[in-house]
Protein backbone atom coordinates (compact mmCIF):
# COMPACT_ATOMS: atom_id res chain seq x y z
CA UNK A 1 0.00 0.00 0.00
CA UNK A 2 1.12 3.60 -0.89
CA UNK A 3 -0.36 6.77 0.46
CA UNK A 4 -2.37 7.17 -3.00
CA UNK A 5 -4.12 3.68 -2.24
CA UNK A 6 -4.37 4.36 1.38
CA UNK A 7 -6.39 7.92 0.35
CA UNK A 8 -8.31 6.59 -2.25
CA UNK A 9 -9.44 3.86 0.07
CA UNK A 10 -10.48 6.26 2.74
CA UNK A 11 -12.42 8.68 0.95
CA UNK A 12 -14.59 5.65 -0.87
CA UNK A 13 -15.91 4.94 2.26
CA UNK A 14 -18.96 6.47 3.18
CA UNK A 15 -19.67 9.92 4.57
CA UNK A 16 -15.83 10.29 4.88
CA UNK A 17 -13.79 13.70 4.61
CA UNK A 18 -10.62 14.62 4.74
CA UNK A 19 -8.60 17.69 6.04
CA UNK A 20 -5.81 19.04 7.55
CA UNK A 21 -6.27 20.04 11.00
CA UNK A 22 -3.39 19.57 12.32
CA UNK A 23 -1.02 21.45 10.25
CA UNK A 24 -0.19 20.51 6.51
CA UNK A 25 2.08 17.59 7.79
CA UNK A 26 -0.80 15.38 9.02
CA UNK A 27 -3.64 14.01 6.95
CA UNK A 28 -6.80 13.07 8.80
CA UNK A 29 -9.45 11.65 7.53
CA UNK A 30 -12.89 11.56 9.63
CA UNK A 31 -16.67 9.90 9.22
CA UNK A 32 -19.23 12.26 10.09
CA UNK A 33 -16.73 14.63 11.26
CA UNK A 34 -15.20 11.87 13.66
CA UNK A 35 -11.57 10.93 12.86
CA UNK A 36 -10.75 7.60 12.17
CA UNK A 37 -7.43 7.07 10.36
CA UNK A 38 -4.44 9.94 10.18
CA UNK A 39 -1.35 9.80 8.25
CA UNK A 40 1.83 12.11 8.92
CA UNK A 41 3.53 13.33 5.29
CA UNK A 42 6.75 12.45 6.92
CA UNK A 43 9.92 10.28 5.63
CA UNK A 44 8.14 7.71 6.69
CA UNK A 45 4.34 5.90 5.33
CA UNK A 46 2.84 5.87 8.82
CA UNK A 47 -1.25 5.80 9.69
CA UNK A 48 -2.75 5.92 12.92
CA UNK A 49 -5.92 3.65 13.35
CA UNK A 50 -8.28 3.75 16.26
CA UNK A 51 -8.70 -0.33 16.80
CA UNK A 52 -10.28 -2.15 19.71
CA UNK A 53 -8.26 -1.69 22.66
CA UNK A 54 -7.75 -5.91 23.61
CA UNK A 55 -6.77 -6.26 19.72
CA UNK A 56 -4.47 -3.53 19.72
CA UNK A 57 -2.57 -4.92 22.12
CA UNK A 58 -3.03 -8.60 19.67
CA UNK A 59 -1.77 -6.77 16.82
CA UNK A 60 1.24 -4.82 18.49
CA UNK A 61 2.00 -8.29 20.05
CA UNK A 62 1.90 -10.38 16.53
CA UNK A 63 3.37 -7.29 14.38
CA UNK A 64 6.58 -4.92 15.08
CA UNK A 65 5.27 -3.05 12.55
CA UNK A 66 2.04 -2.06 14.87
CA UNK A 67 2.91 0.21 17.75
CA UNK A 68 0.71 2.18 19.76
CA UNK A 69 -0.53 5.55 18.50
CA UNK A 70 1.99 8.05 18.24
CA UNK A 71 0.35 11.09 19.83
CA UNK A 72 -3.17 9.55 20.34
CA UNK A 73 -4.73 7.28 23.21
CA UNK A 74 -2.45 4.49 23.10
CA UNK A 75 -5.22 2.41 24.46
CA UNK A 76 -7.20 3.01 21.29
CA UNK A 77 -5.24 3.78 18.56
CA UNK A 78 -2.17 2.03 16.77
CA UNK A 79 0.47 3.20 14.67
CA UNK A 80 1.03 1.12 11.66
CA UNK A 81 4.49 1.60 9.53
CA UNK A 82 3.67 0.38 6.05
CA UNK A 83 6.35 -0.99 5.42
CA UNK A 84 5.44 -3.94 2.93
CA UNK A 85 5.37 -6.54 6.35
CA UNK A 86 1.95 -6.28 6.35
CA UNK A 87 -0.78 -7.27 3.74
CA UNK A 88 -2.87 -4.72 2.02
CA UNK A 89 -5.36 -7.34 2.94
CA UNK A 90 -5.22 -7.02 6.40
CA UNK A 91 -4.56 -2.41 6.39
CA UNK A 92 -7.69 -2.47 4.66
CA UNK A 93 -9.46 -4.62 7.21
CA UNK A 94 -7.76 -2.45 10.28
CA UNK A 95 -8.84 0.84 8.18
CA UNK A 96 -12.47 -0.76 7.80
CA UNK A 97 -12.59 -1.61 11.39
CA UNK A 98 -11.25 1.75 12.63
CA UNK A 99 -14.26 3.42 10.65
CA UNK A 100 -17.17 0.93 12.24
CA UNK A 101 -15.40 1.43 15.18
CA UNK A 102 -16.14 5.52 14.43
CA UNK A 103 -19.81 4.68 13.25
CA UNK A 104 -21.08 2.36 15.93
CA UNK A 105 -20.08 5.53 18.41
CA UNK A 106 -22.07 8.27 16.55
CA UNK A 107 -24.52 9.55 17.98
CA UNK A 108 -28.32 8.27 16.82
CA UNK A 109 -28.68 11.38 14.22
CA UNK A 110 -25.24 11.28 12.69
CA UNK A 111 -25.92 7.46 12.07
CA UNK A 112 -29.46 8.16 10.17
CA UNK A 113 -27.82 11.13 7.95
CA UNK A 114 -24.92 8.35 7.18
CA UNK A 115 -28.01 6.07 6.60
CA UNK A 116 -29.35 8.75 4.23
CA UNK A 117 -25.71 9.32 2.36
CA UNK A 118 -25.61 5.19 1.93
CA UNK A 119 -29.13 5.41 0.21
CA UNK A 120 -27.82 7.84 -2.00
CA UNK A 121 -30.32 10.61 -0.36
Amino acid sequence: MNIELFREYCLSLKGVTESFPFGEDTLVFKVMGKMFALNGLGESFRINLKCDPEWALELRERYPAVLPGYHMNKKHWNTVIVDGSISDEKLYTWIDHSYDLIVKSLPQKLKNKLQLINNGG
